[in-house]
């Protein structure tokens, strides 16, 4: 399983009103809950936020990794948002962030596998300039999935 075969048209919005951290959780989440990734919105919304109280989920150069493993998830996937205005959000290199990568993965010993494979290859994806360059830039799925061959 890797970042790109996940990548889903329907979790991802590029173009988010969103103005803070809750508002892109519940945003992002809601798409996965609509396309049925999740089943309990409030209960994987809750595991999320215990996730975020354990660290820093912003990995600097404007990009955020919120993510965490629930129960109430059905299948793996990663929501994708770009928010139009900057969110204060706590990052590594203190600055807000603009693009959101929000895994929804479940807490059994597979989905934990998953999600340590998903989250050191996103990791090394936006350890590389040119590939948040495209990502940054990116304004469809398309582009998006580009990014990341």
């Amino acid at each position: 399983m890797a970042v790109r075969e996940i990548l889903d048209k329907n979790v991802m919005d590029l173009k988010m009103k969103a103005g803070n951290k809750d508002e892109v959780i519940r945003h992002l989440a809601g798409l996965l809950k609509k396309a049925g990734y999740v089943e309990d919105l409030e209960g994987y919304i809750k595991d999320v936020y215990l996730r975020e109280k354990e660290g820093i989920t912003g990995i600097g150069g404007h990009v955020a990794i919120p993510h965490g493993k629930s129960d109430f998830v059905d299948k793996v996937g990663i929501a994708v948002g770009r928010t139009e205005t900057m969110v204060e959000w706590e990052s590594y290199d203190e600055e807000p962030v603009d693009l959101f990568f929000l895994f929804a993965v479940p807490s059994d010993s597979e989905g934990a596998k998953d999600h340590l494979r998903l989250i050191a290859e996103l990791a090394g994806k936006l350890g590389n300039e040119a590939t948040m360059a495209k990502l940054q830039a990116a304004s469809s799925y398309e582009e998006l999935l580009e990014a990341f061959s």
